[in-house]
């Protein structure tokens, strides 16, 4: 049985204002993560609240129902708007919509990123003020202490037998800092990424007449994407110039994404 890490206990809240950047995740590549925090990886749509606003990653602010937020402390959290595994269009649909259905809908904490301390004294805070306000739709995401790398790929096969996307691995002795961080890994055995659409490429065949397949283009280079489309995306494919998010099982020998699928298009909102 995993342990859940005691959160120990608040302190104090700096003043500094967010910054536009958040804290970003690279790749797990066999590091040294032993003493890290674990956790699910929630595949939520990620939602940053600076004590007034939820807003999102590209800084556009949500709108939430009436009273969502009467309860949220006044200093920021950093999470995902999430409900429950495997309802990813539904909670996006909802959450970027000016009156859609926030039923079920909570933010999921994974930091206090202008507490003092290191990660679990900054999660105290939190966790404090969650006692005095019960009623709030606030998740604490658990943190368990990663034994050794087998510990984390054992947690990694529970998550996704339970129908999970993967694991976050995080040094928690290391601050909030914006950006990609060395001290936040994502563990998954389909990595994804985000690539521009560049082109479009006709189907054969049963796709004669629409999409066959997107050229996408990133810091890896140019390269096709043609499997993951469902029938609406053929028939209206990612326009060119959008963001788009793929999976993919490491890399060729040029340096592209090896089985590259498309999952969806980034919405901006």
């Amino acid at each position: 049985m995993n342990r859940i890490i005691p959160l120990l206990t608040a302190c104090f809240i700096t003043s500094a204002a967010w910054g536009a950047d958040l804290l970003l995740a690279k790749e797990y590549r066999n590091q040294n993560i032993a003493g890290w925090a674990m956790s699910e990886k929630l595949d939520g749509v990620r939602a940053y609240w600076d004590g007034k606003r939820l807003i999102s990653r590209q800084g556009y602010a949500f709108t939430p129902p009436s009273g969502f937020t009467a309860h949220f402390p006044p200093y920021p959290l950093d999470g995902e708007l999430y409900s429950k595994r495997g309802q990813f269009e539904q909670i996006s649909a909802a959450v970027r919509s000016a009156d859609g259905n926030w039923q079920g809908i909570r933010l999921h904490v994974f930091d206090v990123p202008q507490a003092d301390g290191n990660l679990y004294r900054r999660l105290s805070v939190l966790q404090r003020w969650l006692e005095r306000h019960p009623n709030a739709p606030i998740s604490m995401i658990p943190q368990i202490r990663v034994r050794n790398t087998r510990h984390a790929h054992d947690f990694l096969k529970h998550i996704e037998k339970q129908g999970g996307e993967g694991v976050m691995l995080r040094n928690p002795e290391a601050p909030y800092t914006a950006g990609r961080s060395n001290n936040l890994l994502k563990l998954k055995n389909a990595h994804d990424a985000e690539c521009t659409v560049t082109r479009h490429y006709p189907g054969k065949g049963r796709n004669s007449g629409r999409l066959g397949a997107i050229g996408c283009k990133n810091e890896t280079g140019e390269f096709r994407i043609g499997s993951g489309f469902k029938d609406k995306d053929r028939d209206n494919p990612p326009p060119i110039g959008a963001t788009v998010t793929y999976r993919y099982r490491g890399f060729t020998q040029k340096g592209t994404p090896r089985f590259a699928t498309f999952v969806r298009i980034r919405n901006e909102r």
